[in-house]
Parts: structure tokens; sequence; C-alpha cells
């Protein structure tokens, strides 16, 4: 049985992200993973938290408990490409979800993975900032603004 392709193991990790088993996500890590996303980000004010996650426990702790505190039901992630170089790989996602007020959250992402010995190494996360923030007001502000 021949290893799978770096594609593969980033679309293998979302499925584990989607677990929000703590110890599954964490075998998808190095040690030593860092996931950048862009300052001031809404998910990041909405957990009074950082937008650089350094350390394996870190981003299992994001994705395990803190995720569904904000994005709390119907969440759905829609792929589009995927590219790899290497141990490189690019992903271009949409996320829809309800949030903890009630409203509807509808942004599109690209994350770059590095990848070290078939683990997470790096996430590299960007989005529309200002159309994430939109979501995260009043849910009736929100569906005016982030459409």
């Amino acid at each position: 049985m021949s290893a799978p392709s770096s594609k593969q193991l980033v679309v293998d990790a979302w499925k584990v992200f989607a677990t929000r088993d703590a110890g599954r996500i964490r075998d998808v890590f190095t040690a030593d993973a860092e996931w950048l996303a862009p300052a001031g980000n809404a998910t990041a004010r909405a957990l009074d938290g950082t937008h650089h996650l350094v350390g394996r426990d870190r981003i299992v702790r994001f994705l395990a408990e803190e995720f569904a505190t904000v994005f709390v039901d119907n969440v759905s992630i829609e792929f589009g490409g995927r590219y790899a170089d290497g141990d490189t790989v690019i992903v271009e996602m949409r996320l829809r979800a309800t949030l903890a007020h009630g409203g509807h959250y509808d942004n599109e992402y690209c994350l770059v993975f590095e990848l070290e010995q078939g683990l997470i190494k790096r996430v590299r996360e960007y989005m529309d900032t200002r159309r994430g923030a939109a979501w995260f007001r009043s849910p009736s502000t929100a569906d005016s603004q982030g459409r």
C-alpha cells in the first residue's frame, strides 16, 4: 500500500477536524504546528483569542472545543480547488454555519497547508475579514451586509 498524497492527507485531516475528537485531531499535527489567520479576524475576536495559534495543543483546543462555541449548528464545508506541490497543499473552501447569536455565517477561505513527514506543520488561513465580521454582528445586520 502506498503512502497517501499530500492532498489526500489534508482532505483526511478535514474529516478528522469534523469529529471534534481531540485525540484524533492531535494525531494530524506536528508538536510545533502553527495556524495563522488574519489579525483581528471575527472568529478570534469572538473567542477573545489570538489569530496565531502556536503548538499542537493550542490548535487542538481550537478545533475540538472552541470552534463549536462560535459555529454552533448547521456547519458545512464545501471544497473548491485543491492544489499540491510536494508538501504544500492549497485548499479553497466555503464555510457556512449558524453562529452563537443565531445568525448565519457564509464566507470563503483559502488555506495553505505545509506538511512535514505526513503531518501538518503550518496552516496559513486567508479569508474576507470584512465579510466575516459582518456575519458576527446581530443576525439582522449580518444578513443585510454579509451577502
